[in-house]
């Protein structure tokens, strides 16, 4: 009997359960507000529970920055040489590219083949929303693109937890410390134990997440009617949710031809941060955990480090289909023809500006509405996916750390077998 007691209190121990048992009780307290309280006292409430899940991911931003900098940094002066680093870094662009574009041509198959937007016409839209949305695409240019990559201080770059800029930093530093050889094992030494306190906090930093959770999806379902939301778009939200669900077939094909055996332990690994991505509908929240998780799973801490700040500049796999989805989805609500060509350089401009803009707040929104305005399609109908744009996050955030755990976990089990 006392057994029995003490499975019971193991298994609500478990950080997953308890994210889960969170998901759910903030779903229906959600739920109670928005039924039983008007609008204003139901968006006050909102407001209010919504910062536990600033708290939460405030706290996980407070140390991704050390983290990617001591770990990416030690990464590279362990992999000894720039012969390395260019080996590993060219076997990562290739499989983030390749990933990128798959995740393109699966979005662009299916909005195509279901087309969700034929006929689809929405009144009552939130085009103060759009307006702020479009008003971050008038800077876009090559310029704004270069600038947002490279750092002019790394200061500046920690303090607005720009990952691309930290990494590019990091590369540079963790080279020049690999050069240095015996003289350089120091600071090395000391940024290693450094990673190792950032890790150990991060242990107390996901005690929180379930609560973040709890906040996070309360919050959302006491401002808004799923049902009404859900019937009105449901041919946009199913038509998506069968994209996305083919790019998790596919990723998990992927990972059992590479993997074989260890992808379901892999897939077991990594429940938590899935989990806390969906809740949240922040990839960037489960940085540190999943660094922790995929070292627990057995890549080298040398390969996560290098590995997993690069993915989350340039493996955004459900990110990326979800911004052909919905900039097709738009044209096809305008009436506005795009042959195939068309398309096809509409892809290939996504996987460009789409590395550009990391880690900006509303980052795949910025991204379809400078799309859409380059190809002559209207950009306030961003207007039209903004109501249900938060479920769509939910799921491509967690397909974006599903993208970054394989990618890091076949390139560790290539240069195991190099």
């Amino acid at each position: 009997m006392n057994q029995v007691k003490k499975e019971k209190i193991v298994i609500f121990r478990n950080l997953t359960v308890q994210i889960v048992i969170a998901m759910l009780l903030g779903a229906i307290l959600g739920y109670l507000v928005h039924s039983n309280y008007d609008v204003v006292i139901a968006k006050n409430f909102s407001d209010k529970i919504k910062m536990l899940a600033t708290v939460f991911i405030r706290l996980v931003q407070m140390i991704i920055a050390p983290l990617v900098f001591t770990t990416l940094v030690v990464g590279i002066a362990k992999l000894g040489d720039i012969k390395a680093v260019g080996r590993i870094g060219g076997k990562a662009l290739g499989w983030f590219f390749s990933a990128s574009f798959i995740s393109l041509l699966i979005g662009m198959f299916w909005v195509n083949t279901l087309q969700p937007g034929v006929g689809l016409r929405l009144g009552n839209l939130d085009l103060t929303t759009a307006t702020e949305v479009t008003e971050k695409t008038q800077n876009f240019s090559a310029q704004n693109f270069v600038e947002h990559i490279i750092p002019k201080s790394i200061v500046e770059a920690m303090a607005n937890n720009e990952i691309l800029q930290i990494v590019i930093f990091s590369i540079f530093f963790g080279l020049a410390a690999a050069s240095l050889g015996t003289a350089a094992k120091p600071i090395v030494s000391a940024l290693d134990k450094t990673s190792h306190i950032v890790l150990k906090m991060v242990n107390y930093v996901m005690k929180f997440a379930p609560i973040g959770v709890f906040g996070a999806i309360a919050g959302v379902f006491a401002i808004k009617d799923v049902g009404d939301l859900l019937e009105t778009y449901a041919k946009f939200f199913g038509s998506f949710l069968v994209g996305i669900g083919s790019l998790w077939l596919f990723l998990l094909l992927v990972g059992y031809v590479f993997l074989k055996k260890q992808m379901t332990l892999l897939l077991k690994s990594i429940i938590s941060p899935l989990i806390i991505a969906f809740g949240t509908t922040s990839s960037e929240a489960v940085f540190p955990k999943l660094t922790e998780e995929l070292e627990r799973f057995g890549v080298k801490d040398k390969i996560v480090s290098f590995m997993l700040p690069l993915g989350y500049s340039f493996n955004l796999d459900g990110s990326m289909m979800y911004m052909t989805f919905a900039s097709l989805f738009i044209a096809q609500v305008y009436g506005v023809h795009l042959d195939f060509a068309t398309q096809m350089t509409m892809l290939l401009v996504l996987m460009l500006t789409s590395k550009g803009i990391a880690g900006v707040p509303r980052a795949s929104l910025v991204v379809v509405a400078a799309t859409c305005g380059m190809f002559k399609i209207p950009v306030e109908g961003i207007a039209l996916i903004l109501p249900i744009d938060h479920f769509c996050d939910m799921f491509r955030s967690a397909t974006n750390v599903l993208g970054n755990a394989l990618a890091t976990s076949v390139v560790g089990k290539w240069e195991k077998n190099s």
